[in-house]
């Protein structure tokens, strides 16, 4: 009979301390949800000099050696928050292989090796639990796996990256250019140093690719997500889209269509004001999930921070540890037993907004409109903005066109001898 059970911890920054801060200052109530003590063994990382200020004296639990907590009998679970693919995927592949069950926030590695590491930890009837891989302290992947498992999933539509949000809230808000946002975000510690990942949306392509996995029981691959950042946004964009009755997010997307394809993309995308995602504002995140039993359903919270995701950290503890006293961790995996195929955004249809800007000069919008019409790209909506020196701004909203008929448009377009730039391209929901 087991008394309690031992945690070791890989990684002690913003995440892991999270994590342990809440382990820590909840432990009465955790011990008693779960039955027996949750007992914090072993601390690793390679700095364990910085004071992380969670308000205990944790100094007896650090150790700068990750083998005090793979070759230790003791330890059940092991936490993983380091992130990235290496060291963490052998890290995750020696603990899984030696019994331990695993709770990790790492949604690089969950994207890329995903495919390999579920089926390790089934074999080894050992539990892989990452709910903190995805919206920070917002319960979406639990949900997937258990509580919309009787459900057709048909749309998931989520809002993943806070520091996009962030961005996109305060150009709207102030009017300001997103070169301007982006550093006081860099000083207030919203944005990374380098921002890459998130503003080019490589961290939202992650995420959309786990949720994807999950919603259709197919293995998506990361490779195979459309990606478009938010550089290119305008200030001039985010005015003309409030003008229209629009919001722009960076949305992750996923859907299955009736063939049984999946397509996932990430990008700039005109949300209706009426939408619920358009009030999804700041560093907030949500996922928007569309169903054939239960509709269509909205998880909101915060998406990242040292306390956000050390509590969807820590929900993931509790349930391996009850997994635990009662023998039956590895229960649930991917659950990814079908193959679907991933198709590219070509085969999307929907709407677009475009700016271009071109010589205001007559004709100039007859000629641009022949284009769209020879491709057969119908257009709801055509305004033109103010001309300076000869130079006018031209708004376009089609209606719903393939994608590749807006493609080829704007190749031709951008030809023509009147057309000096194609401004923005952005979707509509």
């Amino acid at each position: 009979m087991k008394y309690s059970i031992n945690i070791g911890i890989i990684g002690y920054g913003i995440v892991g301390s999270g994590a342990v801060k809440i382990l820590l200052m909840n432990a009465d109530d955790i011990a008693k949800r779960v039955g027996i003590p949750l007992n914090i063994k072993k601390i690793v990382d390679l700095d364990i000099t910085t004071d992380r200020q969670i308000g205990y004296n944790v100094s007896n639990f650090l150790s700068t050696d990750v083998n005090e907590i793979l070759n230790d009998p003791e330890i059940d679970i092991v936490v993983e928050t380091i992130g990235g693919i290496k060291p963490a995927i052998s890290f995750i592949k020696s603990a899984i292989e030696k019994g331990k069950n695993i709770v990790t926030a790492n949604k690089e590695l969950i994207a890329k090796y995903g495919f390999e590491i579920l089926p390790l930890a089934t074999e080894n009837k050992v539990d892989f639990m990452f709910e903190a891989s995805v919206g920070g302290g917002i319960p979406i992947i639990s949900p997937l796996k258990s509580s919309l498992a009787g459900n057709k999933i048909h749309e998931i539509i989520g809002i993943v990256n806070g520091t996009t949000n962030y961005i996109l809230s305060r150009m709207k808000e102030e009017g300001l250019d997103y070169v301007e946002v982006l550093k006081d975000a860099q000083a207030k510690g919203y944005a990374e140093a380098d921002p890459t990942s998130d503003v080019d949306g490589f961290d939202s392509a992650y995420k959309i690719t786990i949720l994807s996995s999950l919603a259709f029981n197919s293995s998506s691959k990361v490779e195979n997500v459309y990606r478009e950042g938010i550089k290119s946004i305008t200030s001039q964009d985010i005015k003309n889209a409030d003008e229209m009755g629009y919001d722009i997010k960076l949305l992750a997307i996923a859907n299955e269509n009736d063939k049984c394809q999946v397509q996932a993309r990430v990008h700039p995308t005109f949300v209706p004001k009426n939408h619920p995602l358009a009030s999804v504002n700041g560093v907030m995140n949500a996922v928007y999930v569309k169903a054939n039993a239960v509709s269509e359903t909205m998880y909101y919270g915060p998406g990242a921070g040292s306390l956000a995701a050390g509590s969807a950290i820590v929900g993931d503890i509790i349930e391996s540890a009850r997994n635990i006293l009662t023998n039956s961790t590895g229960k649930i995996s991917c659950n990814c037993y079908a193959s679907k195929e991933m198709i590219s955004i070509e085969n999307l249809t929907g709407k677009n907004y475009i700016r271009i800007i071109a010589e205001d000069i007559p004709g100039c919008i007859a000629s641009i409109s022949k284009i769209f019409a020879n491709n057969d790209v119908s257009l709801e909506r055509i305004t033109q903005k103010e001309t300076y020196n000869g130079i006018a701004e031209i708004i376009w909203l089609t209606h719903e066109s393939e994608e590749y008929k807006i493609s080829k448009s704007l190749e031709e377009i951008e030809k023509l001898p009147v057309v000096k730039e194609i401004g923005s391209r952005i979707r509509v929901i």
